[in-house]
């Protein structure tokens, strides 16, 4: 709504105006130049401007590129389009964990398939998880002492620079046993 400005030989003004409650408001005299605060621009930020003048599509996209591909694609049901984001997270979420389920379930039926699979006279045994492979355990083993190792190796220096002043029992029954999980790791490294 532009302001309603009067001019006479005195100079400029915003014309009187009625109130809602029926009072009137006085003439006010404008300088030259003046904007009134509701017409003057929304500042924007050289982000902000930079964004407004993007293009909406990639580069190379057209418009009937993109009508051909949503018209293929399956409509939103129109709940999903009311809700907050937290909302819609949550709904992508529980659609990935179906996938995953899905996944799972084609697990299962390979499982299956692989008990009447037989290898070289012998048939193989369903194990209920793929990671049981000799190989892979042995991996785990490996992972595993070395990681205690380097929980001992970082106990060791906090007691050496004074973090760790008195030791606890356990603490010092995991430093005397440094020695055995060096060797137990070279037993694995060397049968892997």
């Amino acid at each position: 709504m532009a302001t309603p400005y009067v001019t006479d030989e005195s100079g400029k003004y915003i014309a009187a105006t009625q109130r809602p409650d029926g009072s009137w408001r006085k003439p006010r005299k404008v300088k030259e130049g003046y904007v009134p605060q509701e017409e003057v621009p929304v500042y924007e930020n050289k982000y902000v401007k930079f964004f407004k003048t993007k293009p909406s599509l990639p580069p190379g996209l057209s418009h009937t590129d993109v009508s051909a591909v949503t018209t293929q694609q399956a409509p939103k049901p129109e709940s999903e389009c009311n809700l907050s984001k937290t909302a819609k997270r949550n709904l992508k979420r529980k659609e990935k964990r179906k996938q995953e389920k899905g996944d799972k379930e084609s697990y299962e039926e390979i499982l299956q398939d692989l008990e009447r699979v037989t290898v070289s006279g012998a048939v193989v045994q369903k194990n209920g998880a793929p990671n049981n492979h000799p190989d892979v355990e042995k991996a785990k083993k490996i992972k595993n002492l070395r990681k205690k190792l380097r929980q001992v190796q970082e106990l060791q220096q906090k007691i050496d620079s004074g973090e760790i002043k008195q030791p606890s029992k356990e603490q010092l029954e995991k430093i005397g046993r440094r020695k055995a999980l060096e060797e137990e790791l070279e037993d694995v490294e060397l049968d892997l």
